[in-house]
């Protein structure tokens, strides 16, 4: 793969042209596609506060993450940030008491400030455990399964270890693709509504992040010019997990998805030969379903 995802010169979102050498292939026939992010509850109820935008913690950072800051909008009162700060915490302890372990994912999720990711009208909402509108029928995800699905997906990476290349299915608001930058190499995320990638380049700029890239178009396939992937990470519940997809998965990684339709639950399939893969069912969970094609 060329280009050096930590070149701070490099602007963002980066065209997937710019690791693969030219024009991304165009896909024939259409096949179902992932639609991003899930929904979980209802997030109808919640104290009215605001918070102005902060910028992530300074450790960890992500790999590609820029130490230089352009800020896109006035610095905030330090008061603000502080408790903007302090309210992520208490969602990232909330979401270790629910049992998530990993320290790098509580890590990146105190790192990252969902609030930015959040209409404004929603920011008081913004820690609850939850998930939100985006728009366009679709949700941000709630912390405590964003948590949960990228710890299934770190579950062969050793204390502290870092994952090489991700994909991810199903990009939404963008968040979760932040998330996913601080405890990958490399992170490459698929959504199919375009007014959403759009939205989640817009979320994603101001953070800077290099080692992120951004891709409109047909989740279903993936990403086999880039493949394989070291961890897949799907965001919408079908009634199995593509083909393609398991295909592109690493020998010895992990593809964490939602599997059903009325009743669904997450699904750890880990790729254990060339045409072998092994398959454990975790919990219980609710998600947007695959659509197909993009819009």
């Amino acid at each position: 793969m060329s280009g050096d995802v930590n070149d701070k010169r490099s602007t963002f979102p980066l065209p997937l042209s710019s690791v693969t050498g030219g024009a991304v292939r165009k896909p024939g026939l259409p096949t179902p596609v992932a639609t991003p992010q899930t929904a979980t509850r209802n997030a109808s109820t919640a104290g009215r506060a605001s918070f102005a935008p902060a910028a992530p913690a300074p450790s960890p950072r992500p790999p590609g993450y820029a130490q230089a800051h352009a800020p896109a909008a006035p610095v905030a009162p330090r008061s603000e940030l502080m408790a903007s700060e302090a309210v992520r915490r208490a969602m990232v302890a909330r979401v270790a008491k629910q049992g998530v372990k990993d320290g790098v994912v509580l890590g990146a999720m105190e790192a990252v400030p969902r609030h930015l990711f959040i209409e404004p009208a929603l920011s008081a909402q913004a820690y609850i455990d939850a998930s939100l509108p985006i728009g366009h029928n679709q949700t941000i995800s709630q912390p405590y399964i964003v948590a949960r699905m990228i710890e299934a997906m770190r579950a062969s990476i050793g204390a502290g270890g870092q994952l090489g290349r991700v994909l991810e299915i199903g990009t939404g608001c963008g968040y979760q693709a932040a998330v996913l930058s601080f405890v990958a190499r490399e992170v490459y995320s698929i959504e199919r509504i375009k007014p959403l990638h759009e939205l989640a380049k817009t979320n994603l700029r101001p953070l800077r992040i290099s080692n992120l890239r951004l891709q409109y178009g047909d989740g279903m396939l993936g990403l086999p010019q880039v493949a394989p992937f070291d961890g897949i990470i799907l965001a919408a519940a079908g009634l199995e997990v593509p083909q393609a997809l398991l295909e592109q998965l690493a020998i010895g990684a992990h593809l964490v998805a939602p599997v059903g339709a009325q009743v669904q639950h997450l699904q750890r399939i880990t790729r254990i030969g060339k045409s072998e893969w092994a398959s454990e069912t975790l919990e219980a969970c609710h998600f947007v379903p695959l659509r197909p094609g993009t819009i």
